[in-house]
């Protein structure tokens, strides 16, 4: 009886725990993903929704570059983790707790934007782990480079470069200037917060920084790996 019982626990585990994200991820290498937790989350504050999904061959390069230049200048270099960025992120955390920062790389990101909720615990970055793996594996750079930026939030109900760049600057995410590319990849960490259309001193100084970043980051080919 325990041993059946044990069985079938495992078979459960292999089929949800295991065989399901990959299938799910799997779908989601040539599909576009449905709403995220946290975009139904912000429809419960009554933020609204607005997202509109492009291929990358419709999303300028230059925010592409931006991107990389303020969230991971690694991102072609590491396979999902940034082991060096996780080390000082907890150095910086055990001498100052009141200021997390945080290590995440941009597939670790999208791996929580995508499958997991935003609350932070154990529980979630233990599964954002395995689906940082699975995604570096079956999607590859660009669809995760794809995927993240028509997820990401970048305002009060605004998901997604489009979105993003027709909200705040009139214009298609293809026609995005380095300026504006800049401006909208300053305000990821707090969108709710900061403005690209109406920036504030510490932005406008910030994506001056990321504008010469990005770049550095076109010159060295930081971002290759994306256009392949």
């Amino acid at each position: 009886m325990i041993g059946r019982l044990f069985s079938g626990l495992l078979v459960l585990f292999l089929i949800f725990g295991l065989i399901g994200p990959m299938v799910v991820v799997t779908l989601y290498r040539f599909v576009p993903p449905p709403m995220t937790f946290l975009m139904v989350q912000r429809l419960f504050e009554g933020r609204g929704f607005e997202r509109r999904w492009v291929p990358l061959s419709q999303i300028s390069p230059r925010l592409v570059g931006a991107v990389i230049a303020s969230e991971d200048s690694g991102f072609c270099e590491h396979q999902g983790f940034d082991m060096a960025a996780i080390r000082k992120a907890l150095k910086h955390n055990a001498k100052d707790p009141n200021r997390i920062r945080g290590g995440s790389t941009i597939s670790q990101q999208t791996a929580k934007n995508v499958f997991l909720w935003p609350r932070r615990d154990y529980v979630r970055k233990g599964l954002e782990a395995y689906f940082t793996v699975l995604i570096e594996a079956i999607w590859g750079k660009p669809r995760i480079m794809e995927v993240y930026l028509n997820s990401i939030e970048w305002g009060p109900g605004v998901y997604g470069a489009e979105a993003a760049a027709q909200r705040n600057f009139g214009v298609s995410a293809a026609r995005l200037t380095p300026a504006q590319a800049a401006r909208l990849a300053v305000i990821v960490p707090k969108p709710l917060s900061w403005k690209a259309d109406k920036p504030g001193r510490y932005v406008r100084k910030r994506s001056g920084t990321i504008a010469a970043r990005a770049g550095v980051v076109r010159r060295q080919g930081l971002a290759d790996c994306v256009f392949r």
